[in-house]
């Protein structure tokens, strides 16, 4: 994919350099402080319907705090700006409108620009909409009165011909063209009943946001209705906003307690008449991870799922009269992965699908009608995820690692015939690949990074493998990397037991002397959503975790069972009910191998540190393995997996009535009297996520214990914790000073 030239240069500056060439040592401040390590900005934004170029927001040069949309031809080299920030200056107020989203009518006149976006959950997803039409120069707020930053999810129909959005838990429609007011399709949408958005549970695992779509022939609108009123509201409180304090109130579903009512309906958008799909069920022990439109088929496809997850329908609904036909049901005697949304192909008659049926998580291409689905990428590898389907060239692009589970390369797959599987990436370029392929998969942006190698983004001509231009190399943090006192990161695989085998990495101290003892920080995750031990660079966390080298920590991670990782089936599923408890032992007996093995790690200086289902991994580390790891620092942890929400943790777990001695076993307070070593504990009082009760349920049992440790609650924040400025730089400076405090550094 890249030259010789350019991967032996990169290669070569992974490697440690003689001490006069060395950089200045890393700080906390060149990392997280006002004038950190730079990352360029990758040039970039979305592909044209045709595949030869794409279009990108820039800053203005002309307009003060103006941003132009400009389209750049990949073939010619060319950059043409298509709307200019002066066009879109509001008349009434003088001010430009700065783009921060959009979208384009089918024919190309019209422009659907999303600006003053404010947040809502994770994004900044309610905002104002305009429309712009390009020949007219004329500018209109679509909304009527709504008020400001109130609309979502705003977008045109297929023809262009109308917009529909979501305001105020409503679905709305107006006409593109004329000043006719927008019309309301629903109307009962209240705090307690959404229509259109995915209610909070639905956002954090199913993803979805946008929760309506129209169907190809512009006349109907599906979407999913949500009824929260008999979910559990969990109040979030915040101290910040003056003398009182002030409730926030969430609907979250915890496990075994009740979820959302879901319905799917369709709206005829010129009458406004709503018709529901036919679901069998309780619509609250039942789950709709995903719902779209089936080609041009005039159907709606559904996978309509149990609330165990072990058991996908998947559904074909008639949108007029609401009935539902079965297609096939996956099941799995775990857990069922939601797909996203399939690619048809032959007008609605077939779909992709992903499945671990076979052990694997392989690519499928399935029939409306029923029949078994076609196996398209044989073997005994995982497909991580699906790039691009091409059906007129007859391929499918995905990214894979069918030899090592810590990289990731681009393959392609036939999807007609005989299974014929294809690497694209080329042999020899070790690290993490990702694409970003074009319509008609001729031009593609391609990424490479390594753990000790910063990421190169070019634009590449996928047919031949030739770059075009590089559009971000990250020159300055590479340079930092190559410069940097420390040897390359080592990749190795440790056997623990029973023919079971981990991936880790170990990263080694500036003037590592292996005739002496090092203290050893491991990162952890352990859980479903994450893989820590990948062979790609680890962001602002790497650098930190390469600052506390150069101070003389060992630094390693491990991937023990269940962690997201490309390994197959019985790798990730060997957890099921017994989330928290293998995983931990896993991590446990990887530690001890590397103990064992390296008379350079000094046993009694171990500690570890993770995020989230990692700070829950932090804290059962602490609390059952108190003779194996002294210093711990847990971030933002799930301490009792009752305190979770529904589809993740019963999903892992089952329900807690059915498992309740694997809940007590997963859940880390359960050991909280086992604490024996140095424990900081940290989260965000506004973590909507993983609630703030989880460390005050915590403190509350190691209280109770007569157990030292030490807390840090950062007021408002949430489960990133990083809002508000300085808040990186002084949580880093925390973790910090409490590791130079307990895990002194250096070799001894």
């Amino acid at each position: 994919m890249r030259n010789a030239l350019i991967l032996a240069g990169l290669a070569t500056m992974s490697q440690p350099v003689p001490a006069a060439a060395q950089s200045a040592p890393l700080t906390l401040e060149r990392i997280f402080g006002d004038k950190a390590i730079p990352m360029d900005r990758v040039e970039g934004g979305e592909w044209t319907a045709d595949g030869k170029g794409y279009d990108a927001i820039e800053p203005s040069k002309a307009v003060t705090d103006g941003t132009d949309l400009v389209r750049y031809d990949v073939a010619r080299n060319t950059r043409t700006v298509l709307v200019a920030a002066g066009d879109l200056v509001v008349p009434a107020t003088g001010k430009p409108i700065a783009i921060q989203s959009y979208a384009w009518s089918a024919d190309g006149k019209r422009l659907l620009i999303f600006t003053n976006g404010t947040r809502f959950r994770r994004t900044r997803a309610l905002g104002d909409y305009w429309l712009f039409d390009v020949s007219a120069k004329t500018l209109r707020r679509i909304g009527g009165d709504a008020p400001p930053a109130s609309l979502m999810y705003a977008d045109f129909s297929p023809d262009g011909s109308r917009i529909a959005y979501v305001r105020a838990n409503n679905l709305y429609v107006e006409p593109s063209a004329g000043d006719a007011p927008p019309r309301q399709l629903t109307r009962d949408g209240s705090d307690l009943i959404v229509n259109g958005l995915g209610d909070w549970v639905y956002e954090e695992e199913f993803y979805l946001r946008k929760a309506w779509s129209w169907s190809p022939d512009s006349k109907t609108i599906a979407f999913w209705r949500f009824d929260t009123s008999g979910v559990g509201t969990f109040y979030m409180i915040s101290n910040t906003v003056g003398q009182y304090s002030r409730p926030i109130p969430l609907q979250y579903p915890k496990v075994g307690t009740t979820n959302s009512a879901v319905r799917v309906g369709t709206i005829d958008v010129a009458s406004g008449a709503t018709r529901w799909i036919g679901l069998t069920g309780d619509p609250r022990q039942n789950y709709v991870p995903q719902m779209s439109w089936a080609g041009t088929s005039g159907k709606l496809f559904l996978q309509y799922a149990n609330r165990l997850q072990n058991t996908y329908r998947l559904l074909l609904a008639d949108p007029a009269s609401g009935t539902t036909r079965p297609v096939f049901v996956e099941r799995d005697a775990a857990w069922v992965e939601a797909n996203g949304d399939p690619t048809w192909l032959d007008g609605g008659k077939r779909f992709t699908w992903l499945s671990e049926r076979d052990g694997w998580r392989h690519l499928y291409v399935a029939s409306a009608d029923g029949k078994p689905p076609s196996l398209r990428t044989p073997g005994r590898f995982d497909v991580v995820s699906l790039l691009r389907v091409d059906e007129a060239q007859g391929w499918a692009w995905f990214t894979a690692s069918p030899d090592n589970p810590t990289q990731r390369y681009l393959y392609r797959a036939k999807l007609t015939g005989k299974p014929r599987v294809e690497r694209v990436t080329q042999a020899g370029q070790a690290g993490t690949h990702g694409y970003d392929i074009a319509p008609g998969a001729h031009w593609a942006r391609h990424t490479v990074s390594a753990i000790d190698r910063a990421p190169v983004t070019e634009m590449i001509d996928l047919t031949t493998q030739a770059p075009v231009r590089v559009l971000a190399r990250n020159a300055a943090l590479q340079d930092e990397i190559a410069h940097e006192p420390l040897g390359p990161t080592e990749f190795t695989r440790l056997d623990l037991s029973k023919g079971v085998s981990v991936d880790a990495w170990i990263m080694k101290p500036a003037g590592f002397d292996p005739a002496k003892r090092y203290p050893v920080l491991f990162q952890v995750y352990g859980e479903p959503w994450g893989q820590t031990v990948a062979d790609a660079w680890g962001g602002n966390t790497a650098l930190w975790h390469r600052m506390l080298a150069e101070r003389g920590y060992i630094v390693a991670s491990i991937d023990p069972r269940g962690t997201n990782t490309p390994r197959g089936r019985e790798w990730r599923k060997s957890i099921y009910r017994r989330l928290g408890v293998i995983g931990p032992e896993d991590y446990a007996a990887g530690v001890r191998k590397l103990i064992a093995a390296r008379p350079y790690i000094d046993p009694a200086r171990i500690g570890i540190w993770g995020w989230s289902g990692g700070g829950s991994s932090t804290l059962h580390a602490m609390f059952r393995f108190p003779e194996l790891f002294k210093t711990g620092i847990a971030v933002a942890a799930v301490s009792d997996q009752m305190l979770y929400d529904t589809v993740y943790q019963e999903r892992y777990m089952g329900l807690p009535a059915d498992n309740e001695a694997g809940y007590k076993a997963g859940s880390p307070i359960t050991y909280a009297a086992g604490l024996t070593g140095n424990l900081l504990v940290i989260h965000g009082t506004g973590d909507d996520n993983v609630h703030y009760q989880n460390l005050e349920q915590l403190e509350d049992r190691l209280i109770a214990a007569n157990k030292p440790f030490t807390m840090m609650a950062y007021p408002d924040r949430t489960h990133g914790i990083y809002e508000k400025p300085g808040t990186s730089l002084h949580l880093y400076s925390l973790m910090t000073r409490y590791l130079e405090t307990n895990l002194p550094p250096g070799g001894r």
